[in-house]
């Protein structure tokens, strides 16, 4: 699936494939000139496909979340972005750099200077102090020892641990670890961040809490963000925007609403269907447009509760229970809708509105 828009993305990848076998080559030829599938491929060449003409933008300063079960190709996908793995073809570019272009020292300043990376395991040096570990990056591009402490410093007050520059890794939760791992992706000042399932070890507490923690970072440092997940809750209160992949392939991109009221096919649609749409569904995506409800209708808007066009279900359904008459919807002071009882609760229930 592909998407255009008209903002300058902050990573682009345009059709891209990763076959894995030393006849790569020959069973892509076969995949786009007979169809083959991913099973087909395996028994006729000995190859696994482990992304199939993937295409996506994400824009600066989004979290762009690409989720999916174990072996969707999201993990082998993102790698593809600093280029830890070679494509076996497509393009993918950082900030219009085309990236498989670039040569080994090109290759390590995209990396330094530009992505900062955060794994599942944060693969923190163990005889090294936190305050340490996370400066690492910047001693390494052999920046001056007063300023990386100082840049470690202040990145460990932003994820709350400052008071704990001078412990070592063992002597902190899994948690702590893991946000000094971010602390230490961010060190380096990166326009981008990719995270592969940086939260799904943890403690379902702590794993909320350190994803409030990251969204609280992300709007104030406003990163682009690749965010891997398997656990569609966790993309859904993340992500700006979500792909879904099965089978290498991304078979959906769009808004948590856009996935959860608009599924694109049954496996989108099965995935979803446990989600609750309270805080999800706006007021204008179920909304009744005012100049063809005042077609059919008599409206007393002196009545009538108002809410705004963003307002989720839940503010709604709030509304509706002190109120007898139909919801008008507002945009920026201008009227653009009602809602009615009947729509409200085929919004809840996942229905058509105009059943």
């Amino acid at each position: 699936m592909s998407e255009t828009n008209t903002e300058q993305p902050a990573i682009e990848c345009r059709n891209v494939w990763k076959i894995f076998g030393e006849r790569s080559l020959e069973a892509l030829q076969a995949v786009k000139s007979q169809g083959l599938t991913k099973d087909q491929v395996r028994e006729e060449y000995g190859c696994v496909v482990g992304v199939a003409n993937a295409s996506f933008q994400a824009l600066p300063g989004e979290i762009f979340c690409i989720m999916g079960l174990s072996g969707s190709g999201k993990s082998t996908l993102v790698r593809h972005i600093n280029r830890l793995i070679e494509p076996t073809s497509g393009d993918i570019f950082i900030e219009s750099e085309d990236i498989n272009a670039l040569d080994a020292n090109e290759l390590r300043r995209v990396r330094a200077e530009k992505i900062g990376m955060v794994f599942q395991h944060t693969a923190l040096l163990p005889h090294r102090t936190v305050r340490d570990n996370v400066a690492l990056g910047l001693e390494l591009r052999h920046v001056e020892e007063s300023k990386r402490l100082r840049v470690a410093q202040q990145k460990l007050e932003l994820v709350q641990l400052d008071g704990w520059e001078d412990r070592l890794p063992s002597e902190l939760s899994g948690g702590m670890q893991q946000r000094v791992g971010l602390a230490r992706a961010m060190a380096a000042d990166p326009s981008i961040l990719l995270m592969d399932e940086p939260f799904s070890a943890l403690d379902p507490l702590i794993r909320r809490q350190l994803q409030d923690q990251f969204l609280e970072l992300s709007r104030e440092m406003k990163k682009t963000t690749i965010f891997i997940t398997h656990d569609l809750d966790e993309a859904i209160r993340i992500g700006n925007r979500i792909a879904i992949m099965k089978d290498g392939e991304i078979v959906q991109i769009g808004t948590p609403e856009q996935i959860v009221t608009e599924p694109a096919n049954e496996y989108v649609a099965d995935f979803v269907k446990d989600i609750s749409r309270l805080k999800l569904v706006s007021a204008q995506s179920i909304m009744r447009p005012i100049d063809e409800y005042l077609k059919d209708n008599v409206l007393d808007k002196g009545l009538c509760p108002i809410a705004a066009h963003d307002a989720d279900l839940d503010e709604l359904i709030n509304l509706a229970i002190d109120h007898e008459s139909p919801i008008l919807v507002v945009k920026q002071d201008i009227e653009i809708g009602v809602i009615t009882k009947r729509q409200l609760l085929r919004g809840i229930q996942g229905r058509d509105v105009n059943e």
